[in-house]
């Protein structure tokens, strides 16, 4: 039986990811099976049995499944325990073993790819989901100064926070205090508001300074709004997360293949023609 690799989402038709990892796979010399599985909430578990039945061995996992994938394993990496999320699956046996490869994926893109030094940076995280979990744990041990977390509901920031484990360093706030919380380096929006094509961002100027960087998780169309936002306010930087999607689909293939592969041909080729893709995280 061949083994199988996949991304499960929904909605997934969308995803870039079985063409970067066939890329992968040529310039490995590693032959690939690796397809896009879409599996609505009431039926993730169900899909995910019936694939790794079917020979899977690995999956990426996107919206809305990645607090599921983490319900679902046995064993996870350290990262994914603290994270409370998991976007890769491995399986091991009978069972599967999670991690989370976004954080690790945002911080290589930032400072490998886009030249930033993270250490003693402000930085300030809209959103508590999946997403947002994902990433809080790799930029905290980045070496940032200051992680602020604003939902719109605070219950769920509050819970991102108490599993950080870093008091004083790792804060929630409410999303009326965004005009009275100051300025950050680093701005990032893990809120899947722009996938709305009618969304607009109306975040407070007093946020940015002139050292500010915006980056967006998602990509494509459903980055823009907030982009958007960061262009008129300013910003020095502003990243989608097209980066982060390649970096990210690196960290995966290290671990089923145990080879990581170069992803600046990968990601050059995605930048010319994928961007115009609606965006996943």
């Amino acid at each position: 039986m061949t083994d199988r690799y996949a991304v499960f989402g929904h909605p997934v038709a969308h995803s870039k990811s079985p063409d970067i990892h066939a890329a992968f796979g040529r310039q490995e010399g590693i032959a690939v099976d690796y397809r896009a599985i879409d599996a609505g909430p009431g039926d993730f578990l169900a899909a995910l049995e019936a694939f790794a039945a079917d020979g899977g061995v690995g999956a990426n996992i996107t919206l809305p499944h990645k607090e599921a994938a983490f319900a679902v394993c046995t064993t996870r990496t350290a990262r994914a325990t603290r994270a409370g999320s998991v976007n890769t699956l491995l399986r091991k046996g009978d069972r599967w073993h999670g991690d989370t490869t976004d954080g690790a994926g945002l911080v290589r893109d930032l400072t490998d790819r886009h030249g930033m030094d993270l250490r003693g940076r402000r930085v300030l995280l809209l959103g508590a989901g999946g997403s947002a979990r994902s990433v809080a744990p790799s930029l905290l041990d980045a070496g940032i100064r200051e992680l602020v977390v604003v939902n719109r509901t605070p219950e769920r920031a509050d819970q991102l926070i108490d599993a950080m484990g870093e008091p004083g360093r790792a804060l929630s706030r409410y999303w009326d205090d965004l005009h009275d919380i100051g300025d950050f380096e680093l701005i990032i929006n893990a809120t899947s508001a722009g996938r709305d094509r009618e969304a607009t961002f109306k975040l407070p100027l007093s946020l940015v300074n002139s050292m500010t960087t915006a980056v967006d998780l998602n990509y494509g169309d459903a980055s823009v709004a907030f982009l958007a936002w960061a262009r008129s306010a300013s910003c020095r930087n502003v990243v989608d997360g097209l980066g982060m999607l390649v970096e990210q689909a690196a960290e995966s293939f290290q671990q089923w293949h145990a080879v990581r592969p170069q992803t600046g041909v990968v990601y050059a080729r995605l930048r010319e023609h994928g961007t115009a893709l609606a965006g996943e995280d």
